[in-house]
């Protein structure tokens, strides 16, 4: 099945921020040879969809502004999202009253949708937590768990990095981690 990449309208049916080209090219000029390696765009395309569950489960309340439509697959579009530092990083552009358009997706969405879908073909974006073990031996066989030990995701430091700026500042987008 062909992957549905959100055209900033708000598809309900949208599967995906950036297509396999885009994220074919985004990857060929950073030098990322484990891209153009994976056996097929059945296979990228497949990725990019594990990268939209991750990124739906992970920011889908902490992003700034509101979806534009009730109905729409995704998070964005949005309304109301306000730009970013606007007076460095979107220079020579214009942004009515300083929000960002809501038929658009942010370049920094589609690139972090890039880069989570090539770490997903090592493994699970968001595997299972396990208890952290405390003790353990090896004859006869003991396992001691930590009491509240510490969850241990996983932290993909690039992405969060780059999504930053487009997370509500109000406290409700801290993306909270461990």
């Amino acid at each position: 099945m062909a992957l549905v990449v959100e055209d900033g309208s708000g598809l309900s049916n949208s599967e995906s921020y950036i297509s396999v080209a885009d994220a074919t090219t985004y990857h060929s000029v950073r030098g990322n040879t484990d891209w153009a390696a994976l056996a097929s765009d059945t296979v990228r395309e497949q990725l990019l969809r594990k990268a939209n569950d991750y990124l739906k489960a992970q920011y889908r309340l902490a992003w700034a502004g509101a979806r534009k439509t009730t109905t729409q697959a995704l998070d964005w579009p949005r309304v109301w999202v306000p730009v970013p530092d606007l007076s460095t990083r979107y220079i020579g552009s214009y942004y009515p009253a300083g929000y960002f358009p809501n038929d658009e997706i942010p370049p920094e969405v589609k690139a972090a949708a890039a880069i989570l879908a090539l770490i997903a073909n090592a493994g699970p974006l968001m595997p299972d937590i396990a208890r952290t073990v405390k003790s353990e031996s090896v004859g006869p066989i003991s396992v001691t768990y930590a009491d509240n030990g510490p969850r241990q995701y996983p932290l993909y430091t690039l992405v969060d990095n780059l999504l930053v700026s487009w997370l509500d500042g109000q406290g409700n987008g801290l993306v909270l981690r461990g």
